[in-house]
């Protein structure tokens, strides 16, 4: 930030400026050195309860914890003298001393600090003989979350987590010693929105998803980064997709979704809601074109996309502004949007251009945004106002109609819409998953979801954020963007342009 102050320090020799008032952990990253830690975590204040973190400052009598230590210029900081690396034994010895030997069947096994430190740091020969303490190994502490206490290591940043953010508090330390363990206050489960959470921030595999207990292994999965499009807040996701062994066909391909950071809008945390979209990704999807006449034949991109394009060009020119309707969302990108209103606004003047969205929810103050959809700003700027169809006005003229989403469906009721598309001529659905409105249909168009395509999202707050393709669409389902690009190049609108077919 400009005109933060900076100190001067050595860190293993390395001269480091670090803004004033930086603990020595984040001063020690500047510079490209990793300190091991369990408890701290930057969006809480330390704790120190650990004690892996600990370095030698010079002129100081004992080991300093890296994780409170504030910066000072001048000051001399070691990480890895044989001080320091006997600590470092010494403290991934007493963790273990206790903890149960379960690796092999741990979800967190691949991505768990503690296994990653003791071959970093530990690899020492275990010499306790005593018999471990036993705990419960299956405790449910509420929205899926299942605490195994044998693992925990009381790095207490669940509790934190519940305590500084969500302020719900449901966690806490219970009794002393070695019998010291997290529990639920009075039984009430944890039930925030926000609770999936403690699973990412979780260093070991104490608190656990029952979602994705004993599904894979964290080296089997891919990480995608995208944009979460299931409010309008946009929060950073990583979308954690299978790529180490092959799937069968309907097998699950995304096991999770994870917060990825972005602290400009999400920071390190997402919502429940958020997480819970990886079922979309999987769960009855839409895979091929179906034509009503003949469910069972198999239909080409090009030619449905052709029939489309005939039936619109079908229509004289001067009568296409009353007789086609076309319903999008906001889910599209700013560029399918552009796209459309390329197409249907300009290219066939179109006033009918109609939005169906999913229904608003409610709001929790925090991340959660009432709207439940990523890009309404996006609507906005691609000069579209959204509204509603008149489902009686669509019977009444229209003879091409074209959908975009099954979200009408959320604002009509199904008897409504099937009385009101009976009178239209031609319907084209565009869907990722398949529902009621596909009898409906002429054909039906699978579509790729947001994790699924590249593109733009502007946030509640105006925040205009691209994102790349996070888990590859089903094998033949492309975006909206590549079908209106089609559709375009069929009606004469984009001759030779990089969105034709």
């Amino acid at each position: 930030m400009s005109g933060t102050k900076t100190v001067g320090l050595k860190i293993d020799g390395q001269t480091v400026q670090a803004p004033e008032g930086t603990i020595v952990l984040k001063a020690a990253e500047l510079a490209g050195i990793s300190i091991p830690h369990f408890c701290y975590h930057p969006a809480f204040e330390a704790e120190g309860n650990c004690r892996m973190c600990l370095v030698e400052v010079e002129g100081l009598p004992k080991l300093e914890l890296a994780c409170s230590t504030v910066v000072k210029e001048g000051m001399i900081v070691r990480t890895s003298t044989p001080r320091i690396l006997q600590a470092r034994k010494d403290v991934l010895e007493f963790l273990l001393a206790e903890h149960p030997l379960d690796c092999p069947i741990c979800d967190k096994a691949g991505e768990c600090k503690l296994q990653e430190y003791y071959d970093r740091h530990g690899l020492f020969a275990g010499r306790f003989v005593e018999a471990k303490e036993k705990r419960d190994k299956k405790v449910a502490i509420g929205k899926g979350l299942l605490l195994d206490r044998e693992r925990c290591i009381l790095c207490t940043r669940c509790v934190r987590f519940l305590r500084k953010v969500t302020g719900t508090g449901e966690l806490g330390v219970f009794e002393r010693g070695v019998r010291a363990e997290i529990g639920t206050y009075d039984g009430v489960p944890v039930g925030n929105n926000y609770s999936g959470n403690l699973v990412d921030i979780c260093p070991v595999g104490a608190i656990t998803d029952a979602d994705f207990r004993f599904k894979t292994r964290a080296w089997f999965l891919k990480k995608g980064p995208t944009v979460c499009p299931r409010c309008g807040r946009g929060c950073a996701v990583v979308v954690e997709s299978v790529s180490g062994y092959p799937l069968e066909e309907k097998q699950r391909r995304v096991f999770r979704i994870r917060a990825g950071e972005n602290p400009a809008v999400n920071g390190w945390w997402i919502c429940d809601l958020g997480r819970a979209g990886r079922r979309d990704i999987d769960e009855n999807r839409q895979v091929r074109i179906t034509r009503k006449s003949a469910p069972e034949e198999k239909v080409s991109r090009e030619a449905a996309i052709e029939e489309i394009a005939g039936r619109i060009l079908g229509i004289p020119q001067a009568q296409r502004g009353a007789r086609i309707a076309v319903v999008l969302n906001s889910l599209l990108t700013c560029e399918e949007l552009a796209l459309a209103e390329k197409v249907f606004a300009k290219g066939l003047g179109l006033p009918g251009v109609y939005f169906a969205d999913p229904m608003p929810g409610e709001a929790d103050g925090f991340l959660l945004t009432g709207e439940r959809v990523p890009n309404a700003r996006g609507v906005l700027e691609a000069g579209f106002s959204p509204r509603l169809p008149n489902l009686d006005a669509l019977a009444a003229s229209v003879e091409v109609l074209l959908v975009f989403g099954s979200y009408l469906l959320e604002h009509f009721s199904e008897e409504a819409i099937s009385r009101a598309l009976a009178g239209i001529p031609s319907k084209f659905l565009f869907s990722a998953c398949a529902g009621p409105l596909d009898r409906l249909a002429d054909f039906v168009f699978p579509v790729a979801l947001p994790a699924e395509k590249s593109g733009t999202y502007i946030n509640v707050d105006g925040l205009r954020q691209t994102f790349g393709r996070a888990v590859e669409p089903p094998p033949g389902v492309v975006s909206e963007r590549e079908i209106l690009g089609c559709l375009a190049n069929g009606l004469g609108l984009n001759r030779g342009g990089p969105d034709a077919c």
